[in-house]
This record gives C-alpha cells, sequence and structure tokens, in this order.
C-alpha cells in the first residue's frame, strides 16, 4: 500500500508520498515551485536521500537562486536567455525576473507557490497534483498559462512528475519547459560513473548561449567514472535507444539512479557545481536560448495543452 502524508517542518509545507511495503518515499514542497526536496530508499538498512535540497523554507526563499536552483522547476524558458530578451510575433521582449550579468536564467516559476489539487493514493501508487496560474506576471512573458505538475510514486522506487503547460491566453505563446534537480550518490561526482544516449552536444560560445551547432560527442555512451570533467554542457538525446537515457552510479555504495524522460524531453543539461558534492541533470525540452535560436521550441496554440514527462528509478546494487 502507498500513502500520503502532509508534515511542517522546518518552514516547509511537505507533501510525502510513501510506499509502506519498502519505505521507499518522495518529499514534495508544492510552496517551493513544486520541487521535489527528497527523494529516500532503504539502503543497506539505511535511509539513503538522493536529492540535494534546501535547509529551511527561510533557506529556499533567501537562497534558491544563490544556490543554483536546486530541484528547481524551469518554465516556461530552460537555463540561459541570452541578454534576457527575445522576439516574438514581431514584438521585442525582456525578462525582469532574474539575470545573471545580461542573461535571464532559468524561467519565471522558479520560486512560486503552487496549490495542491488532487491527492491519491492506493495499492499499487501515490500521486500528488499542483497548479500555478500565470497571468503575466513578468513584463517579459506577459502571456497567460497554467503550469499543472503532478509527482507520482510507483512500486520499484520509480518516481515520474509530469508538467502540464495550458496555454490561457487569446493568441499563441512560445513554451520550454524543464527540471534543475541536483542528485548526490553518497560521494563526489568524480567518484561517481555516468551514462547518457547522445552522440551530440550543443556548442556553446564564451557566455555559455548555443550557436546553434552540434557536435560529435560520445564521452558518456557507456558508464564511465566522471574523475575531474568540468560539465556545464547540453546535449541531445537519442531518444530511439532502449532503456533508460541516462544513468548515474556509485559502485561503492552499490546505488543507481535511471533517468527515463519521454520524448517532451529530448535534451539533457549536465552540470557539475563547484563543490563537485553533487551533480545537476537536467531534463529539459529543447537547448538554452531556444526562444531566440527556435531549436525544440513549443509553439501552443490558445487552450491548447502541451505534456512533459520523466521517471526516476533508484536501483540496487549487487
Amino acid at each position: 500500500m502507498f500513502s500520503i502524508h502532509k508534515k511542517k517542518e522546518n518552514g516547509f509545507e511537505k507533501v510525502i508520498l510513501k510506499d509502506n511495503h519498502s519505505n521507499t518515499y518522495a518529499t514534495i514542497l508544492p510552496a517551493c515551485g513544486a520541487i521535489l526536496h527528497d527523494f529516500v530508499v532503504n539502503n543497506n538498512g539505511a535511509a539513503f536521500n538522493i536529492i540535494q535540497s534546501y535547509t529551511s523554507g527561510d533557506d529556499f526563499k533567501k537562497h534558491v537562486e544563490s544556490k543554483g536552483f536546486l530541484g528547481c522547476k524551469l518554465s516556461p524558458f530552460v537555463c540561459r536567455l541570452n541578454e534576457a530578451t527575445y522576439r516574438f510575433e514581431g514584438k521585442k521582449y525582456a525578462i525582469e525576473k532574474f539575470r545573471i550579468g545580461k542573461n535571464a536564467l532559468h524561467g519565471v516559476l522558479y520560486d512560486r507557490k503552487f496549490l495542491v489539487t488532487d491527492e491519491t493514493a492506493g495499492k499499487s501508487r501515490a500521486l500528488v497534483t499542483m497548479k500555478y496560474e500565470y497571468r503575466a506576471e513578468d513584463p517579459g512573458y506577459p502571456f497567460n498559462y497554467d503550469c499543472v505538475v503532478t509527482w507520482h510514486l510507483e512500486e520499484g522506487n520509480r518516481l515520474t512528475v509530469t508538467t502540464e503547460c495550458i496555454n490561457r491566453d487569446d493568441g499563441v505563446i512560445p513554451m520550454q519547459d524543464g527540471w534543475h534537480p541536483y542528485f548526490d550518490l553518497g560521494d563526489a561526482a568524480d567518484e561517481l560513473q555516468l551514462e547518457f544516449q547522445s552522440l551530440e552536444m550543443v556548442e556553446f560560445d564564451e557566455k555559455l548561449i548555443p550557436t546553434q551547432k552540434l557536435i560529435k560527442y560520445s564521452g558518456f555512451t557507456s558508464l564511465k567514472k566522471i574523475g575531474n570533467i568540468l560539465l556545464d554542457n547540453c546535449f541531445s538525446l537519442n531518444m530511439e535507444a532502449r532503456g533508460p537515457l541516462c544513468v548515474l552510479r556509485n559502485p561503492e555504495k552499490k546505488i543507481e539512479l535511471e533517468i527515463h524522460p519521454g520524448k517532451s524531453y529530448s535534451y539533457l543539461q549536465v552540470y557539475i557545481p563547484r563543490h563537485r558534492k553533487s551533480i545537476a541533470i537536467e531534463n529539459i525540452s529543447s537547448p538554452p536560448d531556444a526562444f531566440n535560436n527556435g531549436i525544440g521550441l513549443t509553439i501552443l496554440d490558445p487552450r491548447k495543452s502541451v505534456l512533459f514527462t520523466t521517471t526516476y528509478k533508484i536501483n540496487h546494487l549487487k
């Protein structure tokens, strides 16, 4: 059986999805951008959380940007937007939300309070659905849409997140989507093994803005120790590959994470922060700066919706 619990702790309002048989659970924070706060399994008799997150609600409010957007929802654009500007339908717009230098970063919903609309628990899964109604709040994105996020936990340590974006505007709107989780498998990123199914890397310029070229890349097409490599790059995924499209493994702790993105998330952004205690593996629907370069950009018609889905699965190794 599965269950759902609500808990107020450290300034957070937590929704906890739990598999009562295995004691696996996932903690969601609706008021903190609908993020995943914990994904915990029993590993060798101890609780093991693979998610790096915030220590308190106050920590989130004060440091969500400075701590690297841990776990954040990326919407309606992902990663960097060149000089925070773009043109759409003949008009020029400038995002005001958050900038590093001249570039806007990671959308406008990452710190918004989502409202829970549904909770269900039964024999095979537990799920929570929450919604944020965005109504032209940033002058650089003067459109209207609903962002509906559903997290559901299933047997076998499987956690799926689905985002539905619904155009509530009278005209078409540009749309990207993604997530920014940081994974901690118990050791520094250098000691972990990584694999993802891609033969192409998006070329970046010195400002980490795509040049619209793809470069051949096969560095992690099979499991390989990360070592001291620097990563802050975007890769196109081979959506026809079998099995998980990304694997992160700690052979010492005998635990691994599989990532199974749906076809709506056809790119992967991988970032290792300077402290190298974790690694961000970001499912994104299109590359950075897609509002300008148009690569993979969704143009959503009025009253229409689009779905973005990915699944995380934790395995115990022998």
